[in-house]
């Protein structure tokens, strides 16, 4: 499991046997959820408050070429 950043608390990582599309995981104490990466929008998630998630969905935004080009390099 690949760690590609740690913000605010939350962890944002990849599975080594991933797939398609290209998506994130992040996880914070008990709480995960999964966002795909092109376009930004959220898959699943588990006990996060929507405040965490608008604020999970404003990181992966900012940090989205940084995120693509880990899948990128990591996947390809």
């Amino acid at each position: 499991m690949p760690t590609i950043m740690n913000q605010k608390g939350y962890r944002f990582f990849f599975y080594s046997n991933d797939h398609l599309p290209k998506h994130i995981h992040v996880e914070k104490a008990e709480k995960t959820a999964k966002f795909n990466l092109e376009p930004v929008e959220l898959v699943t998630s588990k006990k996060f408050s929507a405040s965490e998630l608008r604020e999970i969905r404003i990181l992966i935004q900012n940090n989205n070429d940084l995120l693509i080009n880990s899948w990128n390099e990591y996947f390809n």
